[in-house]
């Protein structure tokens, strides 16, 4: 969610202290360092005293230290779910109905992450902590927003505006990272016996055993999934259709970079080199994806699509068939299979009239590589989404005339400055992985809160291209409830434009725009107008969108199975994406999909769900 930096400088802290007052600022060293006594005493007062509420199971006690409206989202550890929650009363009674099961206990200011601070949150002055707890299963740690108790109560100088629990270790199953590393002994100087490429070799035919887990699709999602699981000693396959790790990307269009700054995007376990430039190419991508699955010892197949599966409710696993490049059919039995063939799966080419009938070339942005074989000619894209207006824009850029429709109305946003805003955690200065924690924090109305928030800022940095769209009759909006971009990626995948250039050039006429409503059909020579008039062209792409992930599982696992898991993608209930990163309600059933950002954070605890039922810990309805 957006959020916005700290009062990181000294002179700002120091007017946030003593507002309204004159000081020396040469002892603004020693102010700071009274303030974080002071912020460490009333972070660890604060959580001595919600632990004995909550070990006593005093609900009135632990409602009393929250905001009347204040956010718990708890990230596995209680709950074993992603479950939000807003309201004192409400938090209080949830975390008193799971203790006894949890058995949360040890709460105290984190020692290994970035110290309690004083930060801006959504326009609010708070103190801002991690902090660790255990609980029966798991080593834990969470995130705590303190405001200044304004009630006359009197019953805690600060309370709880946001509080988050997630579990990050399963006591008897560290990951095998760091100290917990794995000696190599089965093939370190293992003279005259099988070395480390021979085990590997040997480890990913499946000849003599099956994965437990399977994973669809070869991308950052899967392998994120795939690594996160092996350091937890999960056996997890990998399957690509792609002939290389890394295709997904290297076969899209050939300009097409990552649309948001490399400090989001790294991987787990492995970031990526210093030297490598801030926004990403899409064969950098591919390269670094194919790496990652040989350093990270991911187990792939490629050339392998999966095409069927059965699941066998008495045996608990399933019967997947994978289709090898040579026509060979493989069926593995696992107990999971998690789909991350991402947000948008198969391409999606509505019915439209008359374009049947279109003599020159129709390819789906899917397709598209360059427009280097459109020199001079001319070229319509269908859609004024991100892909539709980066290959105009590339269309352009070789010299074809390009016009691009406007099927409904686009949200709009540079990628430099505005874009960025949704980041800015991320540029304050902690470790990634403390980034990561205050990032999952949030609870959906508070991220609604902080796209509003963004997104009022965006449409100031961005007045002139806006006002220049809306001046040659562009259709802009700023979102559902003003909430911009961000929600509709949440919510249905689509409907905007992170703009590279396209927008200057349509303001200045060198890439028309048209609206669909002005096409009567298509025809042979391009687009026949209401007026009568024809919009010529040699090429019409196609930027219309793919089908969501859940087209796959339907042809894959039958329309029986897609009807009772439900929405995959976009808001469930409780605001949280539907049937992400979580346990669906069919047994050993999981997707995982998203940015690079959500692959990394979100990985983590779906890996650990699925250990967790390995090992029998889950003591809630395993499907509910």
């Amino acid at each position: 969610m957006p959020t916005f930096s700290p009062l990181a400088d000294q002179t700002s802290l120091a007017n946030y202290i003593y507002k309204g007052t004159s000081m020396n600022y040469s002892d603004l060293a020693s102010v700071k360092a009274r303030d974080d006594v002071k912020i460490q005493e009333t972070v660890s007062t604060w959580l001595g005293a919600f632990e004995r509420a909550l070990v006593s199971g005093d609900e009135q006690a632990i409602a009393s230290l929250f905001e009347l409206e204040g956010n718990w989202r708890d990230v596995v550890a209680f709950t074993w779910h992603l479950s939000p929650c807003v309201g004192a009363n409400e938090i209080a009674k949830r975390l008193v109905s799971r203790q006894s099961a949890v058995g949360a206990e040890g709460f105290k200011i984190s020692p290994t992450r970035t110290p309690p601070r004083r930060v801006k949150r959504l326009g609010r002055d708070c103190i801002e902590a991690i902090f660790s707890f255990e609980t029966k299963v798991g080593q834990c740690e969470g995130v705590l927003r303190l405001t200044p108790n304004t009630d006359d109560d009197g019953i805690a100088a600060h309370k709880a505006w946001v509080i988050s629990t997630s579990l990050e270790v399963l006591k008897g199953f560290e990951e095998k990272t760091g100290d917990n590393r794995p000696t190599g002994a089965a093939y370190s100087r293992n003279f005259g016996g099988d070395n480390w490429v021979d085990v590997r070799r040997k480890t990913q035919t499946y000849e003599d055993h099956d994965p437990t887990v399977l994973v669809v699709g070869g991308a950052q999602a899967g392998l994120s999934i795939a690594a996160r699981l092996n350091q937890l000693g999960i056996d997890t396959l990998v399957v690509e259709k792609w002939p290389r790790i890394g295709d997904s990307w290297r076969n899209r269009y050939h300009s097409l970079a990552l649309h948001n700054s490399i400090q989001v995007n790294h991987l787990p376990y492995m970031p990526f080199p210093a030297t490598w430039p801030n926004y990403i190419p899409k064969d950098m991508l591919g390269l670094w994806f194919e790496i990652y699955a040989e350093v990270m010892e991911i187990n792939n197949w490629t050339n392998t699509e999966f095409t069927k599966g059965e699941w066998d409710a008495t045996a608990k696993q399933w019967a997947a068939t994978l289709k090898r490049a040579d026509g060979e059919e493989r069926i593995l039995h696992p107990r999971h299979i998690v789909f991350a063939n991402g947000v948008s799966s198969y391409p999606l080419v509505p019915e439209i009239s008359g374009l049947d009938t279109f003599k020159g070339e129709v390819l789906h942005s899917e397709d598209f590589d360059s427009g280097a074989p459109y020199v001079g000619k001319r070229a319509i894209v269908i859609g004024t989404g991100s892909s539709g207006n980066d290959i105009a824009l590339d269309l352009h850029s070789f010299d074809c005339h390009t016009t691009i429709v406007q099927r409904g109305s686009t949200t709009v946003v540079s990628i430099d400055p505005s874009a960025k805003l949704n980041y800015a955690i991320y540029e304050e200065g902690p470790p990634i992985e403390d980034c990561d924690l205050i990032a999952a924090a949030a609870t959906p109305p508070m991220i609604l809160e902080g796209y509003k928030l963004a997104v009022k800022r965006m449409v100031e940095l961005d007045k002139d291209m806006i006002e220049g769209l809306k001046g040659i009759g562009f259709k802009f909006d700023i979102g559902d409830d003003n909430t911009g971009h961000q929600m509709k990626y949440r919510r249905r995948g689509g409907g905007y434009n992170l703009d590279a250039g396209s927008s200057e050039l349509m303001i200045k006429g060198d890439i028309d725009l048209l609206q669909n409503e002005q096409i009567e059909r298509y025809c042979p020579e391009g687009a026949l107008l209401k007026d009568g008039s024809v919009v010529p062209a040699d090429v019409i792409v196609l930027g219309t969108g793919y089908y969501p992930q859940s087209e796959l599982v339907r042809r894959a696992l039958g329309e029986k199975l897609v009807e009772e898991i439900g929405p995959v993608w976009g808001e469930d209930k409780d605001g949280e994406l539907a049937n992400m990163f979580k346990r669906t309600p069919h047994e050993g059933v999981w997707f995982i999909a998203g940015s690079l950002t959500q692959a990394r954070v979100y990985s983590k605890y779906m890996a650990l769900q699925i250990k967790a039922m390995e090992e029998g810990l889950i003591d809630t309805d395993p499907y509910a």
